[in-house]
Formats: C-alpha cells, sequence, structure tokens
C-alpha cells in the first residue's frame, strides 16, 4: 500500500503543542512590553504563533485577553507574596523577599526595565475602560490584603507597636511596591529601588535592632 504524499489540509494556526498558560505568558509579555494601545492583534499572534481565529476561540478578542492577562498578573503576583510573606521569618526580611522577588519582575535578566504591568499598563487604560479600572482596584486591594494579613500577625507577635495600624501599613508598603515600578519604568537603577525599598521596610518596622555583638564592642571601646 502506497503512502500518501497529500500535504496535511488542517487548520494551522494553533501549534500541536499549544499550551494556554504559556500563550498567556507571552501575551502578557506583549502587553508589558508595548502596553494595550500599542499592541495589535498581530503582535499577539506572531508572539503566540496562532492566527486571529485562533486566538479568538481561545482566548476571545484582544480586550478580553487583556483582563485575562491583568488576573493571571495579580493571582502570580498573590501567589508570590503569600510565599515571601512567610510567618515564620521576621517581618523586617519577609517584606525585604517580597521587594526584591517585585525587582526580579521589574528588571527581567534580558530585556529592559519594565516595572508593573498593572501600574504600567492598566493605570493608563482605567481612566476610561470600566472594567480594566474594576479589575485594577481589585488587584491593588489583593495585594493591599496580603500584606496587611502578614503585619496582623506581626503585630500579634509583638513585631509592631500595638498601636500600629495593619490597613494604613499595608498601603505604605503597596505604595512603596507601586513606586518602585514606576520608577524601574522611568530608568531608575536596580540599586537605588532596592535602597527605596529598605528605606520603606525601615519606615514600616522602625529602626533595625543594633546587634548584642555590637553594642558590647562599643562599650568596651568607652
Amino acid at each position: 500500500m502506497q503512502s500518501s504524499t497529500k500535504k496535511d489540509s488542517r487548520p494551522r494556526g494553533r501549534p500541536r503543542a499549544y499550551d494556554p498558560e504559556q500563550a498567556l505568558a507571552r501575551v502578557r509579555d506583549t502587553f508589558w512590553r508595548n502596553g494595550y494601545t500599542g499592541t495589535s492583534l498581530d503582535d499577539l499572534s506572531e508572539a503566540t504563533g496562532m492566527n486571529r481565529p485562533s486566538l479568538y476561540g481561545a482566548f476571545g478578542d484582544k480586550h478580553a485577553l487583556y483582563l485575562q492577562t491583568m488576573e493571571h498578573y495579580v493571582e502570580a503576583g498573590r501567589a508570590a507574596m503569600e510565599s515571601a510573606l512567610d510567618a515564620a521569618l521576621p517581618l523586617r526580611e519577609a517584606l525585604m523577599r517580597v521587594f526584591d522577588g517585585a525587582l526580579g519582575w521589574y528588571f527581567p535578566a534580558h530585556d529592559a526595565a519594565r516595572g508593573c504591568l498593572l501600574i504600567g499598563t492598566a493605570a493608563v487604560e482605567a481612566v476610561n475602560d470600566d472594567a480594566v479600572r474594576e479589575r485594577l482596584a481589585a488587584g491593588l486591594r489583593t495585594f493591599d490584603k496580603a500584606f496587611e494579613r502578614r503585619l496582623r500577625t506581626a503585630l500579634a507577635q509583638g513585631e509592631l507597636p500595638p498601636n500600629a495600624s495593619a490597613p494604613m501599613l499595608a498601603r505604605l508598603a503597596s505604595a512603596v511596591l507601586h513606586s518602585m515600578a514606576l520608577r524601574a519604568r522611568a530608568g531608575d537603577s536596580r540599586a537605588s529601588l532596592r535602597a527605596m525599598a529598605v528605606a520603606g521596610v525601615t519606615l514600616i518596622c522602625g529602626e533595625a535592632p543594633v546587634a548584642t555583638d555590637a553594642r558590647a564592642a562599643r562599650r568596651r571601646s568607652k
């Protein structure tokens, strides 16, 4: 029996090894780099290797894709924060783990500084797009709440003064995070933004206690 030499006539818009999570990650990076308005459907097709009908079939139109991208970004950020804000760690260390992790997102190893997807792209679209505004607000609240849960634990463990406000300190931590994102996109260096994070942690937690051996050494020198 002869094998057929007829060419495969199946649609070739979607790769055989189609992975929706990988496709969304590529869409996310495209929006992150170009912004919503600056990203075309051709850009998304090229990034995912899928033609327009396949993109529509899998995710919907460009707007729907962007909203899904935002939701995935917030969920990934929440999970990363929950891991970093381990209650077994000192509060100061846990907060720095969040800020260092964020800097890793804001300054990708082999690309230009991009800051935060929400702050860098959604804040622009939220002015005239109710759906984007709602998801942006929900995302910011998600990050606030992650900080707040850890700060309430710190209050219960005596790491903060008893009159400290966990909700307000959470917003302060988020403000540091968002300012770092904006400044990363504006060209500030990673080192300067980490110094900013250290200052923010000091503002929240107070000055770090002087090590016992350092205090003893100062007493001996008198």
